[in-house]
Order: structure tokens, then C-alpha cells, then sequence
């Protein structure tokens, strides 16, 4: 026997004496645990299911929890105690000065000391003014509050309908692997008899793979979704995660002049336009408040050596001979005025716009949800039901009958995805609104 032979010949017996040492192991782990059968067995339970996440409480939870509502609420918050600062009055001011000659005075303990107190006193009315204005601050930090508010919904009610269709795809899709396992064992048995060929065994088999495929892409894009909703409720974009049929009325009838009202009444950026048209009527009244002078009150006492001690009132008042400078901001804030104005009426145009547009994209996915469950569907289901039964007779190749059953596939997968559409058109109309327009769940509701 020649060496690589010898040597085929050691590795085939190295192997099967592998083997076999690795069968005496199996044998003793066998017994080893025959023997502790009688003994406590340690069971570990499988991992619970995620708890399952409604639509109304993914959105109560970004409400609260969302990092960029959280920063713009903690300003908002913060922007509350403007309006003290603005009212209050600047701080008294406390002055000592000494007073001795020149050459030999008793420096730094004179001979003449004075104590003043003195406090500025805005003219009339400035002080309610700049406290208005800082309470407009506020309101204008609460209407940005309420429309980042508006959008982080929006975003997560979007991810939330992506998500809950997909699911329903997935589902789908998984449910059409036994529609082609059948397809499959008929071509199989048809084949075996000789009334098909094997392409139609190799064709099913193919399609089946082509399904595992798809099922892996689908598993990806949720993963995507996912994360996108996670990471708005500030949680870690892995966390586990299930959704529950979204409970919403589809059938919301507003029409479209009551949805145009509501909107010039909520919509957060008309709000603003009209908080910032407000600012300007108050920077016009304090720019022409600034020409009434400020004046300063003070009480001035004097420690003078070998005199009598002396007590002074003074008061200062300032003298605005510049009028032209107030003039000049009088007229700047009625130009902001005219342009804050019109920045009213762009929101108003943008909003009903937006409206429009979201009304009309919601009743046309109303209508092909519609389409897909009264008309598409039960078609596709008969059209498949009719090729499976032409198959089995020899009437229809296996191509056609291919075809109807992912024609069937793709009309379901299609009203799935119109179904969740719908509720991304209608959470796009509550943008365009600003109020919310799917009623919450009733008490014990879970959302199924």
C-alpha cells in the first residue's frame, strides 16, 4: 500500500475512533441523566412575549417620555419665571464715600462719611409691559412645545400603522408557505402518476425558497420600523416590541369646512403666528412707553465730624431727549406687525392646504381598502380556487396556476398594507388639524 493510501486509511480509522468515543460519551450522558430522572429537574420556563403595545399608549408614552418633548417642555417650564424677573424692580444701590482734605486729612476714616440708598423706578406702565411681553415668551415656547408635540405623534403613529401592517404582511405571507407546500405535493403526486413533469415539482420548490426570501426582507423592514419606534418612546432601538391592532374609526365623516375651521382654531403654527402679531401691538406700546423718563429716589446720610449729622432725599429723573430713537422702534414694531401679519395668513393658507390634501389622500384610501376587501380579494380567491381545480383535471399548466395564487398573495398583502393607510392618512389629517381625530379606547378596550 503506497503512503497516501496508508495515511486515507489512518485518517478514515482516526475518525471512526472519534466516532465512537464520541458515542460512549452520548451512552454516559444518557444514563447519567436516565439516573436523575427521579431527581428535581430544573425547568426553564420559555422568555415571556413582549407586553403588547397599543396605539394610545405608544402615544401617551412619547408624549412623556420622548427626549425632544422633554427638553422643549423643561424650557417652556423654565421660561414660567420670566415674567417675575420682568416685574421686579432692578436692585436698590447702597453707596459710601468719604470726604477730608486733601493734605493731611485722616484717611481712610474721615472726617465726613456718607450712606446712600438709592432705588430706579421705571416710568409708568414699562414695568406690566415687560411683563406681558415675557408672558407672549411663554406662550410662544408653548405653541413650539405643542407643535413638536404634534409631530413627534405624528412620527410615532406612522411607525406604529408601517409597523402593525407589516406585521400583518408577514403573517400573511407566512400562511402562503402551506398554500405552496400544497401546490407542491398535488405537482408531486401528479408527477409520481405521470400526468405532470418535474418542472412542476422543481417550479413550486423554487417558489417556495423565493417566499423564504421575501420573508427575510420583510423581517428586516421590521426590524427597521421597530427601531424608528422605539427610539421615539426613548427606549433602545432593540427593545422587544409588539403591536396590537390599532382601535380607530375609519369612518370619521368631519367634513371638509368643519375640518378647514377647526384647524384656523388649533393648528399650533396659526396659534403662533397669532402670539407673534400680539408681541408687536406690546414692543409698539413699550417702544412708545420708553420716551416717559425712569427716575431714581435715594436717601443720602451724612456722618460729618464735629457737626451735626445730616439726612438727604434726592431724586434723579432721566431726560429722553432723544425721541427720535423711540420714534424710530415705535415704527419698526409696526413694520414686524405687517410681517407677522402675513406670516399669519401663510400659516392659515399652509394649513388649509394641508388639509385639503390630507382629507382628500384619506378618502381615497378609504375607498381602495374598500376595493381590496369587496371586489380584489374574492376575485383572487376564486380565480385560484378555479386554476388549482384546472390543474388537478389538466386544464391549466402549472405557470397559470402559479400566477393566481401570487396574484392572491400580492391583493392580500396589498389591503393589508391599504388598511394601515388608512390610519396613516387619518393621523396626517390630525396634523393638518391639530386636534385628534381617533377616539381613545374605552375602558377595558385593549385595542383588539
Amino acid at each position: 500500500m503506497e503512503s497516501s493510501e496508508q495515511d486515507l486509511v489512518c485518517l478514515g480509522y482516526g475518525r471512526i475512533t472519534g466516532r465512537v468515543r464520541m458515542r460512549k460519551q452520548l451512552i454516559g450522558l444518557l444514563i447519567l441523566t436516565a439516573g436523575s430522572a427521579y431527581s428535581p429537574a430544573v425547568v426553564i420556563a420559555d422568555p415571556p412575549p413582549p407586553p403588547t403595545l397599543t396605539l394610545v399608549e405608544a402615544v401617551d408614552r412619547a408624549r412623556r417620555d420622548n427626549p425632544q418633548l422633554q427638553s422643549l417642555r423643561a424650557q417652556w417650564e423654565a421660561a414660567q419665571e420670566r415674567p417675575a424677573q420682568a416685574i421686579t424692580l432692578p436692585n436698590p444701590m447702597f453707596k459710601y464715600s468719604g470726604m477730608d482734605q486733601a493734605d493731611g486729612g485722616t484717611w481712610p476714616d474721615t472726617s465726613e462719611k456718607r450712606f446712600m440708598v438709592e432705588q430706579e423706578f421705571p416710568g409708568f406702565g414699562k414695568r406690566d409691559l415687560r411683563e406681558n411681553l415675557a408672558r407672549n415668551d411663554v406662550d410662544a415656547l408653548r405653541w413650539e412645545l405643542e407643535s413638536m408635540t404634534r409631530e413627534v405623534i405624528l412620527k410615532v403613529k406612522e411607525n406604529f400603522f408601517d409597523l402593525y401592517a407589516l406585521q400583518q404582511v408577514i403573517g400573511i405571507t407566512r400562511k402562503e408557505d402551506r398554500v405552496l407546500q400544497r401546490m407542491a405535493k398535488i405537482a408531486e403526486t401528479m408527477y409520481s402518476t405521470g400526468e405532470r413533469t418535474q418542472q412542476d415539482v422543481l417550479k413550486a420548490q423554487a417558489e417556495i425558497t423565493l417566499l423564504k426570501q421575501r420573508l427575510l426582507e420583510l423581517d428586516a423592514q421590521e426590524n427597521t420600523l421597530k427601531g424608528n419606534l422605539n427610539t421615539l418612546l426613548n427606549r433602545r432601538a432593540d427593545a422587544p416590541l409588539n403591536v396590537t391592532a390599532p382601535l380607530m374609526e375609519t369612518h370619521f365623516n368631519g367634513s371638509l369646512e368643519n375640518l378647514f375651521t377647526w384647524a384656523a382654531t388649533n393648528r399650533p403654527e396659526i396659534q403662533a403666528a397669532q402670539s407673534q402679531i400680539e408681541r408687536s401691538d406690546l414692543e409698539t406700546k413699550l417702544m412708545a412707553r420708553e420716551s416717559v423718563p425712569d427716575y431714581r429716589l435715594g436717601l443720602e446720610y451724612r456722618d460729618i465730624a464735629d457737626s451735626p449729622d445730616l439726612v438727604m432725599f434726592t431724586i434723579g429723573i432721566e431726560l429722553p431727549v432723544w425721541q427720535s430713537k423711540y420714534r424710530a422702534g415705535v415704527r419698526e414694531a409696526e413694520i414686524m406687525k405687517a410681517a407677522r401679519q402675513a406670516d399669519r395668513e401663510t400659516a392659515e393658507r399652509n394649513s388649509a392646504r394641508d388639509v385639503q390634501d390630507a382629507h382628500f389622500k384619506l378618502q381615497t384610501a378609504r375607498r381602495q381598502l374598500e376595493l381590496y376587501k369587496t371586489e380584489l380579494i374574492p376575485q383572487a380567491e376564486a380565480r385560484f380556487n378555479a386554476s388549482e381545480t384546472g390543474y388537478q383535471t389538466g386544464k391549466v399548466d402549472f405557470m397559470d396556476h402559479l400566477e393566481s395564487q401570487r396574484f392572491l398573495l400580492n391583493v392580500r398583502v396589498m389591503a393589508a398594507m391599504a388598511e394601515g393607510n388608512v390610519g396613516i392618512q387619518l393621523a396626517r389629517l390630525e396634523q393638518a388639524v391639530g386636534i385628534e381625530l381617533i377616539p381613545a379606547p374605552k375602558s377595558g378596550e385593549n385595542g383588539k
